[in-house]
């Protein structure tokens, strides 16, 4: 089974060309997280953690960011397949008028009313006047963080992988330099704590999307060329789009804001829970970002080849990505387990955490690397498989679903009716929301009832797929 279906030398240049690149700039983006946390927690618990609510503001923007480039990835690489340049300009165009809108609506709200923002995730005054002090100057990263998402996601689906790549490297580099200075007054920085990290954050966010446009320029490559296709959509351009996007950008919205109420469970629990939460999510988010990369190869692949009507292209592959990414992902959490003590050391070097953090720290850590496979099986379906094919809307209602009928409910209630200890209310949420979304995510994927193509020639292949296959039916049940 295994080299029936991983065994294709063509898939693996294919997949490695385009998911390598994209997992290394999403690891740099995840050292981005990972270089603030490490430097703040220098600081103490009660920094780590105002810095980790403060971030779910901006984290929340991004999740609904994400749903916006995923929407313009259904068109992006369908149209890619064909090579409707224009179409492909077009949809960016509206991404980023819509993306653009999104991150000025947060940064209003950080700069209008930061404290009640905070006073969600924690009552706690030390942490809540930290937390302000960063976001008060963060916020002005939010246009550059939502520009450098959208013009990286097209870019990728022009496979112009290397170019966002580059960008990272050099943006996180400048964040640890930057970091370092601001945060300790090193070099020549004045000394500025938590607010340091804030203005290093603010730098070399905006250096992203720069670079990005500068880079296009010299290269000449579509995603610069004829600018005024960017704005060229009309209202049927617009429905058209939204009909596909509205139910990926209700799924990141509600998804995210589900994501946030968990947060807020967790660190009512205690600021010390929640600075284990921030520690933790910095290891997940450095171990998936070669499952992002492939997640993203997966779109590239699948929609180019449902876009062009091929089909049966599209089916060999999509099945291909949901073998190899649960057993890589096997794999990726074992080591995370062996290594958790010493990942988890290098934020306490000073000693400047407590130990209930660096314990809570070490228990979640092992239990989401023995789960990340289960959790990564519904991944690679909804964000990979599911929405390259056009179908949008039920990846929407199993992670919409899972979290608010499941996760939610049960975190609440162990926590605040049961009064069961942190650990235990961490792990109940995790599996009551990925066991029920796997099973509807396999169910769905063997159906085949996610082919939904956004082109003409895409329905026309999947209409003659449809009839090969009644075809054939009959010849195999006379067989039999």
């Amino acid at each position: 089974m295994l080299s029936t279906h991983l065994g294709d030398k063509a898939f693996w240049r294919t997949a490695l060309r385009l998911a390598l690149p994209i997992a290394f700039q999403n690891m740099l983006t995840g050292s981005f997280a990972l270089i603030d946390t490490m430097m703040v927690s220098r600081l103490g618990d009660v920094s780590l953690s105002a810095v980790g609510m403060a971030g779910q503001w901006s984290w929340f923007m991004t999740i609904i960011t994400f749903g916006v480039c995923s929407g313009m990835s259904v068109f992006a690489a369908q149209y890619w397949g064909i090579r409707d340049l224009k179409g492909m300009r077009r949809v960016l165009g509206l991404a980023l008028v819509i993306g653009v809108s999104i991150s000025l609506l947060f940064l209003i709200g950080a700069v209008s009313f930061p404290e009640r923002i905070i006073r969600l995730f924690n009552q706690d005054p030390r942490v809540v006047a930290e937390a302000v002090r960063y976001i008060r100057i963060a916020c002005f990263s939010y246009p550059a963080v939502v520009l450098n998402l959208i013009l990286s996601a097209f870019l990728r689906n022009i496979e112009k992988v290397r170019v966002p790549m580059y960008v990272a490297l050099v943006t996180t580099a400048l964040n640890a330099f930057l970091n370092y200075g601001f945060i300790f007054g090193a070099f020549f920085f004045p000394k500025l704590g938590v607010r340091g990290a804030a203005v290093a954050t603010c730098i070399s966010a905006w250096t992203g999307p720069v670079l990005l446009l500068l880079i296009s320029l010299l290269q000449r490559n579509h995603m610069v060329q004829c600018p005024q296709d960017l704005l060229s959509f009309r209202r049927s351009h617009i429905a058209a789009f939204f009909k596909r996007a509205a139910p990926v950008m209700l799924n990141e919205f509600v998804w995210g804001l589900g994501v946030v109420v968990m947060q807020m469970i967790y660190s009512n629990m205690g600021y010390e829970y929640y600075a284990a939460v921030a520690i933790l999510k910095t290891f997940v988010d450095l171990s998936f970002a070669f499952f992002v990369g492939l997640g993203n190869a997966c779109v590239i692949m699948v929609g180019k080849s449902v876009g062009a009507g091929r089909i049966e292209q599209s089916l060999a592959d999509a099945r291909r990505f949901a073998l190899l990414v649960p057993l890589l992902s096997l794999f990726a959490g074992l080591l995370l387990a062996v290594f958790r003590a010493p990942l988890v050391a290098t934020f306490n070097l000073s000693d400047n955490i407590s130990p209930r953090t660096v314990e809570t720290a070490l228990a979640i850590t092992l239990f989401c690397a023995l789960e990340l496979a289960l959790r990564n099986v519904a991944y690679i379906q909804v964000v990979g498989i599911f929405r390259s094919g056009g179908d949008t809307f039920y990846g929407m209602v199993c992670d919409i679903g899972s979290l608010w009928a499941f996760a939610i409910p049960a975190a609440a209630l162990c926590a605040y009716v049961f009064h069961l200890p942190f650990l235990t209310v961490f792990i109940i949420a995790y599996l009551v929301e990925d066991i029920p979304k796997t099973v509807l995510c396999l169910h769905r994927f063997f159906s085949n009832k996610w082919l939904k193509p956004v082109t003409a020639e895409g329905r026309a292949g999947l209409e003659a797929f449809r009839q090969s296959k009644q075809q054939r039916l009959p010849a195999s049940g006379g067989q039999a």
